[in-house]
């Protein structure tokens, strides 16, 4: 029986099979330059870089100005010794741009989601949490200038949250109880708008994501990362394996579970616990959410369906303390290579 990868490898090995997903031409091989971290200078903005940075947004609400200061107004890039690959933290309103246009080319023009008229003329997805998140970015370097960026992530601390009106994640469930319980020394991230580009979803993009989270994580001291991830799709009866399979196996226990809003809630317990193949629901699951289970994350009770965004999200939280122990020595790692 052929012997299963393991979600976090080495990123050398994760380069390789990232490689050998989108043949080009021949190349040296890659050398990652001592996993070093780089300080770059911001890119040069542009009126309408800038200007996206500053919609009304999804919902109408402005954000407060008084925000903790931010590590990524220079963004840290970790780069390949021939520089093809970046993986980078950033604020930089360009870079933004750039996790914009691939979030609405996957949600919108792939995915279904309806945009109002000013995200269509501009073929960007944006919300007002755009100004205050942090950003993490997948590019491949050897793609055409301005469509190199092939994998996303946003990232919102809880200090920047708590002084600009709230979680993203408010908005679908219930979880004031759940921070009140965690007391003001957690350390909480919500990461949310995760995407990757059609032609790069394979288990080495998913890895270079997680090298950068892993970076952002010590960074930070998170104790705690949450948020919605999504389903792909509104009909729950064709979800039901998956929904049942979470909600059975990997269910939050009482002390941090959350619960979906009441006027949102949608059962997750669709099927009878005897009658969830565990193998059939891995299959058809989101590789981000196995990604999740893996590393010990569990769910909350409830479902919500996004009709703007034709998905059907589900709570998720990572106990940091709780992580397996082969994925605390690779976060050691990380921060042995950080410098």
């Amino acid at each position: 029986m052929a012997k299963k990868r393991r979600p976090v490898v080495a990123l050398r090995s994760a380069v390789r099979r990232l490689r050998m997903a989108r043949p080009r031409p021949k190349w040296s091989a890659v050398r990652w330059a001592g996993a070093r971290w780089a300080k770059r200078r911001p890119s040069r903005l542009n009126a309408a870089a800038t200007a996206l940075l500053h919609p009304k947004g999804r919902f109408g609400r402005k954000r407060g100005p008084a925000l903790p200061v931010s590590h990524y107004e220079e963004p840290e890039v970790l780069v390949s010794a021939d520089g093809r690959f970046e993986i980078r933290l950033t604020r930089d309103p360009v870079d933004i741009a750039g996790a914009q246009a691939l979030r609405y080319r996957v949600f919108f023009e792939e995915m279904g989601a309806r945009p109002n008229p000013e995200m269509a003329r501009l073929r960007r997805d944006f919300d007002d949490f755009d100004n205050i998140c942090d950003h993490l970015l997948v590019s491949d370097m050897a793609r055409e200038p301005g469509d190199q960026v092939v994998g996303t992530y946003r990232l919102l601390r809880g200090d920047v949250a708590r002084a600009s009106g709230g979680f993203y994640t408010a908005d679908e469930y219930d979880i004031a109880p759940f921070l009140e319980r965690l007391g003001p020394d957690a350390r909480v991230c919500e990461i949310g708008r995760s995407c990757v580009h059609t032609e790069y979803r394979n288990n080495a993009t998913i890895q270079l994501l997680w090298r950068g989270l892993a970076r952002y994580y010590l960074e930070h001291r998170s104790t705690h990362v949450m948020g919605c991830a999504s389903l792909p799709g509104t009909d729950l009866g064709a979800l039901a394996l998956p929904l049942s399979f979470l909600y059975h196996q990997h269910l939050a226990p009482p002390e941090i579970r959350v619960r979906a809003l009441p006027g949102r809630f949608e059962r997750m317990d669709l099927m009878a616990p005897g009658d969830v193949n565990a193998r059939q629901a891995l299959r058809v699951m989101p590789p981000l959410i196995k990604g999740y289970l893996r590393m010990g994350g569990v769910v909350g009770d409830g479902a919500v369906i996004d009709r703007q965004f034709h998905t059907t999200d589900v709570f998720v939280v990572l106990p940091m303390a709780s992580l397996p122990e082969k994925y605390h020595a690779h976060f050691e790692r990380e921060a042995a290579l950080k410098t």
